[in-house]
């Protein structure tokens, strides 16, 4: 700041800066004038002198506050620059922690459908498995009803039987219902060949006995659950031996079968009484499994007496087949003898063709003027 008068003014203005610059180039004119003029005044010089270092001085202020202008300008464009460059990496850094976090969601999105999708899935599973284990359990009341009545108990062994020996044996091999002489009717006769004969299968079991041997808490109950399943298992032995063999009719024994794989087992495991007094009285015992083994091999019996009924039919078919065998190699004999002959007479035939060939092809190249007489020589005269 610089004060003239009652006047201030900024050094700092460019105005003011101007002003100052114009004013020294005048005074630095008017000096010169003055020297030019023959420099009148030698007391001039000390002033001119003041006036030529104020014009310097000012010059140099003008030129320092350029420098300082510039300067803040550089400032001012590398603070920009900066403040821009930061402003673009916090902006990368921006975008960038933007993504990071929009994948992430994504992700996590994506983790928590799929978790809810598997969770959808295994909740129908369970619902599935709930409605099969709800129907299988009203397929066990159902079953249940159906046993605890002899008569739907009975029929209920009769499918089951049907179905197994429906799988193992011929239609023809079988008879479903059958009435023996004596009135009794079969639940299941197969026509087995003589020895042993027919067979009847009985698909009737004691169910009361072996429900009760189930139930039984105490040591009495068990004691006379067992006594009820022998008493009822030996009645049941007994009245399909008395019913179901009949001497010359059919087999010497039967079947009892018994649709419940576990009285089969309880039967071989606690009852093994019961088994041989079915064996003494040749009633065979058999679960849904052991039976489907049984009628395979009766079905491997029921093969082997058919091919033996049809022996005499296979060994005359066997005769008839040699007989034929034997013709078809005497035609093939005669056939090759009549291609032999044919074979000579094509080669006869080639033979001739190829001599009327030559004969074709001399007479073709001969020349007729060799066939005139030759002339008769000259006879020699006789010698007188």
């Amino acid at each position: 700041m610089i004060q003239i008068g009652t006047h201030q003014f900024d050094l700092n203005d460019p105005l003011v800066l101007a002003a100052l610059a114009a004013g020294a180039l005048v005074l630095l004119l008017l000096i010169l004038v003055l020297r030019a003029a023959g420099r009148a005044s030698r007391a001039v010089d000390p002033l001119a002198g003041h006036m030529l270092n104020l014009a310097q001085r000012v010059q140099a202020l003008s030129d320092g506050q350029q420098q300082l202008a510039g300067g803040l300008h550089h400032v001012s464009e590398t603070q920009a620059m900066s403040q821009t460059k930061v402003l673009a990496l916090m902006e990368q850094r921006l975008a960038e922690v933007n993504r990071q976090m929009t994948e992430s969601l994504h992700g996590t999105a994506t983790r928590t459908a799929r978790s809810l999708g598997d969770l959808h899935q295994r909740l129908e599973a369970i619902d599935k498995a709930q409605a099969n284990i709800e129907k299988l359990s009203g397929n066990v009341l159902g079953l249940q009803d159906i046993l605890s009545n002899k008569q739907t108990r009975g029929a209920f062994g009769e499918i089951q039987l049907h179905d197994i020996v429906q799988k193992a044996l011929p239609a023809d091999a079988y008879t479903m219902q059958a009435t023996l002489s004596n009135g009794r009717r079969a639940d299941c006769l197969i026509h087995l060949p003589n020895p042993p004969g027919p067979i009847v299968v009985d698909s009737k079991f004691p169910l009361e006995a072996y429900e009760a041997l189930r139930r039984a808490s105490t040591p009495a109950e068990l004691t006379e659950a067992q006594r009820m399943m022998r008493t009822a298992v030996r009645v049941h032995i007994r009245a399909i031996s008395e019913r179901y063999i009949l001497e010359g009719e059919t087999a010497d024994g039967a079947l009892m079968f018994l649709p419940s794989e576990a009285v089969y087992a309880e039967l071989h495991a606690n009852f093994p009484e019961l088994v041989r007094e079915s064996f003494e009285a040749r009633v065979w015992i058999v679960s849904p499994t052991t039976c489907m083994a049984t009628l395979n091999t009766m079905r491997a019996v029921l093969k082997d007496a058919r091919m033996r009924e049809q022996a005499g039919a296979i060994r005359r078919e066997l005769s008839l087949l040699y007989a034929d065998v034997d013709r078809l190699g005497a035609r093939v004999g005669n056939l090759d003898r009549h291609f032999s002959q044919a074979a000579k007479d094509i080669e006869e035939i080639k033979i001739s063709a190829d001599k009327a060939g030559k004969r074709a092809r001399r007479l073709d190249n001969f020349d007729f003027e060799d066939l005139a007489p030759d002339p008769v020589p000259p006879q020699p005269l006789p010698v007188k």
